[in-house]
Protein backbone atom coordinates (compact mmCIF):
# COMPACT_ATOMS: atom_id res chain seq x y z
CA UNK A 1 0.00 0.00 0.00
CA UNK A 2 1.39 3.42 -0.92
CA UNK A 3 0.65 6.67 0.81
CA UNK A 4 0.53 10.07 -0.86
CA UNK A 5 0.97 13.52 0.57
CA UNK A 6 -2.18 14.86 -1.00
CA UNK A 7 -1.75 18.59 -0.47
CA UNK A 8 1.66 18.60 -2.14
CA UNK A 9 0.94 16.05 -4.88
CA UNK A 10 -2.58 17.02 -5.88
CA UNK A 11 -1.77 20.59 -6.87
CA UNK A 12 -0.71 21.14 -10.46
CA UNK A 13 1.30 24.22 -9.52
CA UNK A 14 4.52 24.27 -7.53
CA UNK A 15 4.33 26.03 -4.17
CA UNK A 16 6.59 27.67 -1.62
CA UNK A 17 6.52 28.96 1.91
CA UNK A 18 8.52 30.46 4.76
CA UNK A 19 9.89 28.86 7.93
CA UNK A 20 9.60 31.04 11.03
CA UNK A 21 8.51 30.13 14.53
CA UNK A 22 5.80 32.13 16.33
CA UNK A 23 8.31 33.11 19.02
CA UNK A 24 10.37 34.92 16.37
CA UNK A 25 7.62 37.35 15.39
CA UNK A 26 8.14 40.99 16.39
CA UNK A 27 6.03 42.66 19.06
CA UNK A 28 6.25 44.62 22.30
CA UNK A 29 6.01 41.86 24.92
CA UNK A 30 9.28 39.95 24.65
CA UNK A 31 8.13 37.07 22.41
CA UNK A 32 6.03 36.60 19.29
CA UNK A 33 2.34 35.86 19.87
CA UNK A 34 -0.83 34.83 18.04
CA UNK A 35 -1.89 38.45 17.72
CA UNK A 36 -1.56 41.27 15.19
CA UNK A 37 2.01 40.52 14.11
CA UNK A 38 1.09 36.92 13.27
CA UNK A 39 -1.66 38.19 10.98
CA UNK A 40 0.75 40.71 9.48
CA UNK A 41 3.10 37.82 8.71
CA UNK A 42 0.27 35.98 6.96
CA UNK A 43 -0.33 39.15 4.93
CA UNK A 44 3.36 39.15 3.96
CA UNK A 45 3.11 35.51 2.84
CA UNK A 46 0.02 36.27 0.78
CA UNK A 47 1.51 39.40 -0.81
CA UNK A 48 4.66 37.55 -1.90
CA UNK A 49 2.75 34.60 -3.39
CA UNK A 50 3.57 32.02 -0.71
CA UNK A 51 1.30 29.11 0.14
CA UNK A 52 2.74 27.84 3.45
CA UNK A 53 3.81 29.08 6.86
CA UNK A 54 6.01 26.46 8.53
CA UNK A 55 6.45 26.61 12.31
CA UNK A 56 8.35 24.68 14.94
CA UNK A 57 6.34 22.71 17.56
CA UNK A 58 3.97 25.05 19.41
CA UNK A 59 3.76 23.22 22.76
CA UNK A 60 4.71 24.64 26.18
CA UNK A 61 8.48 24.53 26.63
CA UNK A 62 10.44 23.42 29.66
CA UNK A 63 14.13 22.91 30.43
CA UNK A 64 16.36 24.42 27.74
CA UNK A 65 13.43 26.29 26.14
CA UNK A 66 13.40 23.85 23.22
CA UNK A 67 10.10 23.44 21.37
CA UNK A 68 11.18 19.83 20.84
CA UNK A 69 11.11 19.20 24.61
CA UNK A 70 7.56 20.16 25.46
CA UNK A 71 5.39 19.45 28.49
CA UNK A 72 2.68 18.25 26.10
CA UNK A 73 2.27 17.18 22.49
CA UNK A 74 -1.29 18.57 22.60
CA UNK A 75 -1.15 21.80 24.59
CA UNK A 76 -0.24 25.24 23.25
CA UNK A 77 2.55 27.43 24.61
CA UNK A 78 1.01 30.03 26.98
CA UNK A 79 3.82 32.47 26.07
CA UNK A 80 2.18 32.77 22.64
CA UNK A 81 -1.11 34.09 24.05
CA UNK A 82 -1.82 37.55 22.70
CA UNK A 83 -1.88 39.93 25.67
CA UNK A 84 -3.73 42.60 23.67
CA UNK A 85 -6.63 40.17 23.35
CA UNK A 86 -6.69 39.67 27.13
CA UNK A 87 -6.82 43.46 27.54
CA UNK A 88 -9.68 43.72 25.02
CA UNK A 89 -11.61 41.11 27.03
CA UNK A 90 -11.14 43.16 30.22
CA UNK A 91 -9.05 40.43 31.85
CA UNK A 92 -5.93 42.61 32.08
CA UNK A 93 -5.66 46.38 32.56
CA UNK A 94 -3.32 48.48 30.42
CA UNK A 95 -1.21 49.62 33.36
CA UNK A 96 -0.68 45.99 34.41
CA UNK A 97 1.31 45.36 31.22
CA UNK A 98 3.70 48.31 31.41
CA UNK A 99 6.52 46.28 32.95
CA UNK A 100 6.27 43.75 30.10
CA UNK A 101 7.30 46.09 27.29
CA UNK A 102 10.54 44.86 25.81
CA UNK A 103 12.72 47.82 24.96
CA UNK A 104 16.17 46.55 25.93
CA UNK A 105 16.63 43.63 23.52
CA UNK A 106 14.01 43.09 20.86
CA UNK A 107 16.13 40.62 18.85
CA UNK A 108 16.24 37.84 21.45
CA UNK A 109 13.66 36.14 23.66
CA UNK A 110 14.53 36.37 27.34
CA UNK A 111 12.98 33.11 28.53
CA UNK A 112 14.05 33.62 32.13
CA UNK A 113 12.27 36.97 32.25
CA UNK A 114 9.16 35.46 30.65
CA UNK A 115 9.03 32.68 33.24
CA UNK A 116 8.95 35.27 36.03
CA UNK A 117 6.52 37.75 34.47
CA UNK A 118 3.90 35.76 32.59
CA UNK A 119 2.44 33.44 35.22
CA UNK A 120 1.47 36.20 37.72
CA UNK A 121 -0.12 38.21 34.89
CA UNK A 122 -2.09 35.23 33.60
CA UNK A 123 -3.29 34.41 37.12
CA UNK A 124 -4.54 37.96 37.44
CA UNK A 125 -6.46 37.51 34.18
CA UNK A 126 -7.87 34.20 35.39
CA UNK A 127 -9.11 35.83 38.62
CA UNK A 128 -11.38 38.00 36.44
CA UNK A 129 -12.55 35.21 34.16
CA UNK A 130 -15.96 33.55 34.51
CA UNK A 131 -15.26 29.81 34.71
CA UNK A 132 -18.95 29.16 34.07
CA UNK A 133 -18.61 30.65 30.59
CA UNK A 134 -20.44 28.27 28.22
CA UNK A 135 -17.69 28.34 25.55
CA UNK A 136 -15.07 27.53 28.20
CA UNK A 137 -17.12 24.56 29.40
CA UNK A 138 -17.62 23.39 25.82
CA UNK A 139 -13.85 23.59 25.20
CA UNK A 140 -13.14 21.47 28.29
CA UNK A 141 -15.68 18.81 27.28
CA UNK A 142 -14.42 18.62 23.72
CA UNK A 143 -10.74 18.30 24.72
CA UNK A 144 -11.07 16.31 27.93
CA UNK A 145 -9.04 13.37 26.55
CA UNK A 146 -5.81 15.39 26.75
CA UNK A 147 -6.65 18.62 28.58
CA UNK A 148 -7.46 17.01 31.92
CA UNK A 149 -4.13 15.16 32.09
CA UNK A 150 -2.19 18.23 31.01
CA UNK A 151 -3.80 20.54 33.58
CA UNK A 152 -3.30 17.92 36.30
CA UNK A 153 0.33 17.57 35.28
CA UNK A 154 1.03 21.31 35.39
CA UNK A 155 -0.81 21.76 38.69
CA UNK A 156 1.15 18.93 40.29
CA UNK A 157 4.40 20.18 38.80
CA UNK A 158 3.82 23.53 40.52
CA UNK A 159 2.99 21.75 43.78
CA UNK A 160 6.26 19.81 43.58
CA UNK A 161 8.29 22.99 42.86
CA UNK A 162 9.00 22.05 39.26
CA UNK A 163 10.36 18.57 39.92
CA UNK A 164 10.15 15.96 37.18
CA UNK A 165 6.97 13.88 37.51
CA UNK A 166 8.72 10.57 38.27
CA UNK A 167 10.14 12.26 41.39
CA UNK A 168 6.74 13.33 42.73
CA UNK A 169 4.95 11.89 45.74
CA UNK A 170 3.94 8.30 44.99
CA UNK A 171 0.17 8.83 44.87
CA UNK A 172 0.64 11.38 42.08
CA UNK A 173 3.53 9.69 40.34
CA UNK A 174 1.55 6.44 40.06
CA UNK A 175 -1.69 8.33 39.25
CA UNK A 176 -3.85 7.20 42.18
CA UNK A 177 -7.38 8.22 41.26
CA UNK A 178 -8.44 9.40 44.73
CA UNK A 179 -5.46 11.77 44.92
CA UNK A 180 -5.99 13.07 41.36
CA UNK A 181 -9.71 13.67 41.86
CA UNK A 182 -8.91 16.12 44.66
CA UNK A 183 -6.53 18.08 42.41
CA UNK A 184 -9.27 18.49 39.78
CA UNK A 185 -11.25 20.58 42.27
CA UNK A 186 -8.47 23.12 42.80
CA UNK A 187 -8.32 26.59 41.24
CA UNK A 188 -4.88 25.92 39.78
CA UNK A 189 -6.30 23.03 37.75
CA UNK A 190 -8.89 25.38 36.22
CA UNK A 191 -6.19 27.98 35.68
CA UNK A 192 -4.31 25.68 33.32
CA UNK A 193 -7.58 24.83 31.54
CA UNK A 194 -8.10 28.57 31.12
CA UNK A 195 -4.67 29.10 29.54
CA UNK A 196 -5.34 26.41 26.95
CA UNK A 197 -8.78 27.84 26.25
CA UNK A 198 -7.24 31.24 25.57
CA UNK A 199 -4.47 29.79 23.42
CA UNK A 200 -6.74 27.73 21.20
CA UNK A 201 -9.39 30.44 20.90
CA UNK A 202 -6.69 32.71 19.52
CA UNK A 203 -5.21 29.90 17.43
CA UNK A 204 -8.54 29.25 15.73
CA UNK A 205 -8.89 32.95 14.96
CA UNK A 206 -5.41 32.97 13.40
CA UNK A 207 -6.02 29.80 11.39
CA UNK A 208 -9.30 31.22 10.06
CA UNK A 209 -7.43 34.36 8.99
CA UNK A 210 -4.82 32.22 7.21
CA UNK A 211 -7.55 30.30 5.38
CA UNK A 212 -9.09 33.58 4.22
CA UNK A 213 -5.69 34.51 2.76
CA UNK A 214 -5.29 31.05 1.18
CA UNK A 215 -2.31 30.25 3.42
CA UNK A 216 -1.79 26.77 4.90
CA UNK A 217 0.07 26.00 8.14
CA UNK A 218 2.84 23.39 8.41
CA UNK A 219 3.41 21.95 11.86
CA UNK A 220 6.38 20.02 13.20
CA UNK A 221 5.77 16.67 14.94
CA UNK A 222 8.82 15.44 16.91
CA UNK A 223 9.18 11.68 16.83
CA UNK A 224 9.82 11.62 20.60
CA UNK A 225 8.18 13.40 23.51
CA UNK A 226 9.96 14.76 26.58
CA UNK A 227 10.43 12.50 29.62
CA UNK A 228 9.08 15.28 31.82
CA UNK A 229 5.74 15.62 30.05
CA UNK A 230 2.06 14.95 30.55
CA UNK A 231 2.33 12.56 27.59
CA UNK A 232 4.63 10.11 29.41
CA UNK A 233 3.05 10.59 32.83
CA UNK A 234 -0.47 9.87 31.51
CA UNK A 235 0.52 7.05 29.11
CA UNK A 236 3.14 5.05 30.99
CA UNK A 237 2.54 1.77 29.12
CA UNK A 238 3.37 3.45 25.81
CA UNK A 239 7.02 3.84 26.88
CA UNK A 240 9.79 1.54 28.08
CA UNK A 241 9.79 2.44 31.78
CA UNK A 242 11.02 0.46 34.78
CA UNK A 243 9.10 -0.30 37.99
CA UNK A 244 9.98 3.10 39.41
CA UNK A 245 8.76 4.74 36.17
CA UNK A 246 12.22 5.80 35.04
CA UNK A 247 13.12 5.15 31.38
CA UNK A 248 14.97 1.92 30.71
CA UNK A 249 16.43 3.37 27.52
CA UNK A 250 16.48 6.79 25.84
CA UNK A 251 16.81 8.15 22.32
CA UNK A 252 19.71 9.70 20.48
CA UNK A 253 21.92 9.23 17.44
CA UNK A 254 25.22 7.32 17.21
CA UNK A 255 28.71 8.81 16.92
CA UNK A 256 29.52 10.21 13.47
CA UNK A 257 31.84 12.58 11.65
CA UNK A 258 30.34 15.56 13.47
CA UNK A 259 30.29 14.11 17.00
CA UNK A 260 32.54 11.38 18.40
CA UNK A 261 30.09 10.83 21.29
CA UNK A 262 26.92 10.95 19.19
CA UNK A 263 23.91 12.91 20.41
CA UNK A 264 22.13 11.92 23.63
CA UNK A 265 18.60 13.30 23.46
CA UNK A 266 17.32 11.62 26.62
CA UNK A 267 13.74 11.07 25.42
CA UNK A 268 11.97 7.87 26.52
CA UNK A 269 11.73 5.15 23.86
CA UNK A 270 8.37 3.80 22.73
CA UNK A 271 7.26 0.25 23.44
CA UNK A 272 6.36 -0.44 19.83
CA UNK A 273 5.11 -3.96 20.66
CA UNK A 274 2.51 -2.48 23.03
CA UNK A 275 1.62 0.21 20.49
CA UNK A 276 1.06 -2.42 17.81
CA UNK A 277 -1.16 -4.43 20.17
CA UNK A 278 -3.28 -1.31 20.72
CA UNK A 279 -3.34 -0.59 16.95
CA UNK A 280 -1.15 2.49 17.51
CA UNK A 281 -4.04 4.35 19.14
CA UNK A 282 -1.80 6.74 21.12
CA UNK A 283 0.07 7.75 17.98
CA UNK A 284 -3.08 8.01 15.85
CA UNK A 285 -4.74 10.28 18.41
CA UNK A 286 -1.63 12.45 18.49
CA UNK A 287 -1.43 12.74 14.69
CA UNK A 288 -5.16 13.38 14.37
CA UNK A 289 -5.00 16.23 16.90
CA UNK A 290 -2.02 17.86 15.24
CA UNK A 291 -3.67 17.57 11.84
CA UNK A 292 -6.67 19.44 13.23
CA UNK A 293 -4.32 22.27 14.24
CA UNK A 294 -2.14 22.26 11.11
CA UNK A 295 -2.82 21.60 7.44
CA UNK A 296 0.37 19.63 6.85
CA UNK A 297 2.76 17.86 9.25
CA UNK A 298 6.53 17.41 9.17
CA UNK A 299 7.50 14.11 10.83
CA UNK A 300 10.78 14.85 12.58
CA UNK A 301 13.53 12.17 12.55
CA UNK A 302 11.63 9.97 10.11
CA UNK A 303 14.38 7.37 10.05
CA UNK A 304 13.42 6.42 13.62
CA UNK A 305 10.29 4.75 12.27
CA UNK A 306 12.52 2.27 10.41
CA UNK A 307 15.22 1.87 13.09
CA UNK A 308 16.27 3.94 16.08
CA UNK A 309 19.34 4.36 18.30
CA UNK A 310 18.55 3.15 21.83
CA UNK A 311 20.88 4.19 24.69
CA UNK A 312 20.86 2.77 28.26
CA UNK A 313 19.32 5.24 30.71
CA UNK A 314 21.92 7.01 32.78
CA UNK A 315 24.70 6.95 30.16
CA UNK A 316 26.47 10.27 29.70
CA UNK A 317 26.97 9.84 25.94
CA UNK A 318 25.27 7.98 23.09
CA UNK A 319 28.29 5.77 22.42
CA UNK A 320 26.89 2.59 24.04
CA UNK A 321 23.60 2.62 22.16
CA UNK A 322 22.35 0.06 19.68
CA UNK A 323 20.01 0.00 16.68
CA UNK A 324 16.50 -1.37 17.18
CA UNK A 325 13.83 -1.86 14.54
CA UNK A 326 10.94 0.59 14.34
CA UNK A 327 7.38 -0.15 13.25
CA UNK A 328 8.04 0.38 9.54
CA UNK A 329 5.43 0.62 6.83
CA UNK A 330 2.70 -1.14 8.84
CA UNK A 331 2.52 1.96 11.05
CA UNK A 332 1.97 4.26 8.10
CA UNK A 333 -0.53 1.86 6.56
CA UNK A 334 -2.52 2.05 9.80
CA UNK A 335 -2.44 5.86 9.63
CA UNK A 336 -3.88 5.74 6.11
CA UNK A 337 -6.48 3.15 7.10
CA UNK A 338 -7.77 5.15 10.09
CA UNK A 339 -7.05 8.79 9.25
CA UNK A 340 -6.85 8.77 5.45
CA UNK A 341 -4.26 10.66 3.43
CA UNK A 342 -2.80 12.88 6.14
CA UNK A 343 -0.38 15.20 4.29
CA UNK A 344 3.12 14.64 5.67
CA UNK A 345 6.70 15.74 5.02
CA UNK A 346 9.28 13.10 5.99
CA UNK A 347 12.39 14.57 7.66
CA UNK A 348 14.70 11.98 6.13
CA UNK A 349 18.02 13.69 6.82
CA UNK A 350 21.24 12.15 8.13
CA UNK A 351 23.11 8.96 7.34
CA UNK A 352 20.34 6.88 5.79
CA UNK A 353 20.41 3.15 5.17
CA UNK A 354 18.85 1.51 2.14
CA UNK A 355 15.98 0.37 4.39
CA UNK A 356 15.18 3.95 5.42
CA UNK A 357 15.28 5.13 1.80
CA UNK A 358 12.90 2.30 0.87
CA UNK A 359 10.52 3.23 3.71
CA UNK A 360 10.34 6.85 2.56
CA UNK A 361 9.69 5.66 -0.99
CA UNK A 362 7.02 3.15 0.07
CA UNK A 363 5.27 5.67 2.31
CA UNK A 364 4.93 8.08 -0.60
CA UNK A 365 5.75 11.03 1.65
CA UNK A 366 7.97 13.73 0.17
CA UNK A 367 11.42 13.81 1.75
CA UNK A 368 13.63 16.82 2.46
CA UNK A 369 16.56 18.33 0.56
CA UNK A 370 18.96 20.77 2.25
CA UNK A 371 20.70 22.98 -0.31
CA UNK A 372 23.51 24.05 2.06
CA UNK A 373 24.49 20.36 2.40
CA UNK A 374 24.80 19.81 -1.36
CA UNK A 375 27.96 21.61 -2.46
CA UNK A 376 30.61 18.90 -2.15
CA UNK A 377 33.14 19.42 -4.99
CA UNK A 378 32.40 15.97 -6.47
CA UNK A 379 28.89 17.20 -7.44
CA UNK A 380 27.33 13.92 -6.32
CA UNK A 381 25.00 15.17 -3.57
CA UNK A 382 21.40 14.00 -3.71
CA UNK A 383 20.40 17.51 -2.63
CA UNK A 384 21.78 19.29 -5.70
CA UNK A 385 18.84 20.58 -7.73
CA UNK A 386 19.64 18.42 -10.77
CA UNK A 387 19.43 15.29 -8.56
CA UNK A 388 16.30 15.98 -6.47
CA UNK A 389 12.93 14.32 -6.94
CA UNK A 390 9.81 16.27 -7.82
CA UNK A 391 8.00 14.69 -4.85
CA UNK A 392 10.24 16.39 -2.28
CA UNK A 393 10.66 19.59 -0.28
CA UNK A 394 13.65 21.86 -0.92
CA UNK A 395 15.08 23.90 1.95
CA UNK A 396 18.11 26.17 1.77
CA UNK A 397 18.52 25.33 5.45
CA UNK A 398 16.40 24.54 8.50
CA UNK A 399 16.28 25.77 12.10
CA UNK A 400 19.27 23.49 12.86
CA UNK A 401 21.56 25.01 10.20
CA UNK A 402 23.58 28.14 9.57
CA UNK A 403 21.83 30.96 7.81
CA UNK A 404 23.14 31.55 4.27
CA UNK A 405 25.31 34.46 5.41
CA UNK A 406 26.45 32.48 8.45
CA UNK A 407 27.53 29.61 6.17
CA UNK A 408 29.23 32.07 3.81
CA UNK A 409 31.37 33.31 6.73
CA UNK A 410 32.23 29.94 8.27
CA UNK A 411 31.68 27.31 5.57
CA UNK A 412 34.21 25.31 3.55
CA UNK A 413 35.76 27.63 0.91
CA UNK A 414 35.69 24.85 -1.73
CA UNK A 415 31.97 24.29 -1.16
CA UNK A 416 31.28 28.02 -1.27
CA UNK A 417 33.13 28.33 -4.58
CA UNK A 418 31.26 25.31 -5.94
CA UNK A 419 27.95 26.97 -5.06
CA UNK A 420 29.07 30.18 -6.74
CA UNK A 421 29.91 28.35 -9.96
CA UNK A 422 26.88 26.02 -9.86
CA UNK A 423 24.36 28.87 -9.71
CA UNK A 424 26.50 31.41 -11.60
CA UNK A 425 26.22 33.80 -8.67
CA UNK A 426 27.14 37.45 -9.18
CA UNK A 427 27.87 40.36 -6.89
CA UNK A 428 24.82 42.13 -8.30
CA UNK A 429 22.46 39.30 -7.39
CA UNK A 430 24.27 38.54 -4.09
CA UNK A 431 25.10 35.10 -2.73
CA UNK A 432 22.05 35.15 -0.47
CA UNK A 433 19.39 35.77 -3.12
CA UNK A 434 21.22 33.51 -5.57
CA UNK A 435 20.82 30.49 -3.27
CA UNK A 436 17.18 31.37 -2.65
CA UNK A 437 16.72 31.50 -6.43
CA UNK A 438 18.44 28.11 -6.71
CA UNK A 439 16.09 26.58 -4.14
CA UNK A 440 12.93 28.08 -5.64
CA UNK A 441 13.80 27.01 -9.21
CA UNK A 442 14.61 23.42 -8.17
CA UNK A 443 12.34 20.57 -9.35
CA UNK A 444 10.91 20.00 -5.84
CA UNK A 445 7.14 20.51 -5.66
CA UNK A 446 7.52 22.49 -2.44
CA UNK A 447 10.23 24.92 -1.40
CA UNK A 448 10.61 26.42 2.10
CA UNK A 449 12.87 29.41 2.85
CA UNK A 450 13.96 30.46 6.33
CA UNK A 451 12.87 33.98 7.22
CA UNK A 452 16.40 34.77 8.41
CA UNK A 453 17.67 34.24 4.86
CA UNK A 454 15.00 36.50 3.38
CA UNK A 455 16.14 39.17 5.85
CA UNK A 456 19.85 38.65 4.94
CA UNK A 457 20.87 37.81 8.53
CA UNK A 458 24.02 36.00 9.70
CA UNK A 459 24.37 33.39 12.45
CA UNK A 460 23.37 35.89 15.12
CA UNK A 461 19.89 34.89 13.95
CA UNK A 462 20.54 31.13 13.88
CA UNK A 463 17.69 29.37 15.64
CA UNK A 464 19.47 26.29 17.01
CA UNK A 465 22.90 24.69 17.22
CA UNK A 466 22.33 20.94 17.87
CA UNK A 467 24.15 19.52 20.86
CA UNK A 468 24.63 22.94 22.47
CA UNK A 469 22.57 23.72 25.58
CA UNK A 470 21.66 27.36 26.10
CA UNK A 471 21.41 30.32 23.77
CA UNK A 472 19.14 28.55 21.30
CA UNK A 473 15.56 29.20 20.15
CA UNK A 474 15.71 32.88 21.05
CA UNK A 475 16.05 34.81 17.77
CA UNK A 476 13.38 37.41 17.00
CA UNK A 477 12.75 39.45 13.90
CA UNK A 478 12.76 43.22 14.19
CA UNK A 479 9.78 44.78 12.46
CA UNK A 480 12.00 47.16 10.52
CA UNK A 481 14.11 44.25 9.18
CA UNK A 482 11.48 43.48 6.55
CA UNK A 483 11.80 46.25 3.99
CA UNK A 484 10.05 46.61 0.61
CA UNK A 485 13.09 45.32 -1.33
CA UNK A 486 12.94 41.90 0.36
CA UNK A 487 9.24 41.64 -0.45
CA UNK A 488 9.79 42.60 -4.08
CA UNK A 489 12.65 40.11 -4.53
CA UNK A 490 10.80 37.22 -2.89
CA UNK A 491 7.62 37.89 -4.85
CA UNK A 492 9.56 38.06 -8.13
CA UNK A 493 11.51 34.85 -7.53
CA UNK A 494 8.35 33.05 -6.42
CA UNK A 495 6.57 34.13 -9.58
CA UNK A 496 9.32 33.30 -12.08
CA UNK A 497 9.90 29.88 -10.48
CA UNK A 498 6.27 28.92 -11.08
CA UNK A 499 5.32 28.82 -7.40
CA UNK A 500 3.13 31.89 -7.07
CA UNK A 501 0.07 31.22 -4.92
CA UNK A 502 -2.97 33.36 -5.58
CA UNK A 503 -4.86 34.79 -2.64
CA UNK A 504 -8.58 34.19 -2.33
CA UNK A 505 -9.14 37.80 -3.37
CA UNK A 506 -7.18 37.24 -6.60
CA UNK A 507 -9.02 33.99 -7.29
CA UNK A 508 -12.39 35.63 -6.69
CA UNK A 509 -11.46 38.59 -8.93
CA UNK A 510 -10.46 36.20 -11.73
CA UNK A 511 -13.69 34.23 -11.33
CA UNK A 512 -15.72 37.44 -11.43
CA UNK A 513 -13.92 38.53 -14.60
CA UNK A 514 -14.51 35.16 -16.25
CA UNK A 515 -18.20 35.31 -15.31
CA UNK A 516 -18.48 38.84 -16.72
CA UNK A 517 -16.82 37.73 -19.98
CA UNK A 518 -19.19 34.77 -20.26
CA UNK A 519 -22.21 37.04 -19.74
CA UNK A 520 -20.86 39.47 -22.34
CA UNK A 521 -20.23 36.63 -24.79
CA UNK A 522 -23.75 35.24 -24.28
CA UNK A 523 -25.17 38.73 -24.78
CA UNK A 524 -23.28 39.12 -28.06
CA UNK A 525 -24.53 35.73 -29.23
CA UNK A 526 -28.11 36.75 -28.39
CA UNK A 527 -27.66 39.93 -30.44
CA UNK A 528 -26.42 37.89 -33.40
CA UNK A 529 -29.54 35.75 -33.19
Amino acid sequence: MSLTSSIIKSETNRKSGVLMHISSLPGPFGIGTLGKEAKNFIDFLSETGQKYWQMLPVGPTGYGDSPYQSFSTYAGNPYFINIEDLKDKGLILEEETWTLYDGHNIEKVDFERLSKERLPLYKLAFSRFDINDKDFKKFKRKNKSWLEDYSLFMTLKDRHEGKQWNKWDKEYKFRKEIALSKIKKEDDFEFYNFLQYMFFSQWQDLKTYAMEKNILLIGDLPIYVAEDSADVWANQKVFKLDEDLLPKVVGGVPPDYFSKDGQLWGNPIYDWDYLEETEYKWWLDRIDWNHQIFDLLRFDHFRGFESFWEVPYGDKTAVNGKWEKGPGIKFFNKIKEVLGDIPVIAEDLGDLTEEVVDLVEESGFPGMNILLFSFGPRADSQYLPHNVKQNSVMYVGTHDNDTILGWLKSGDPEEIEFAREYFNLTLEETFNWGLIRGALTSPSNLCIIQMQDILLLDNFARMNTPGVLGGNWSWRMKKEDLGPLAKIKLEKLTRISGRYNKSLEEIQAEEALEEALEIALESNMDNLD
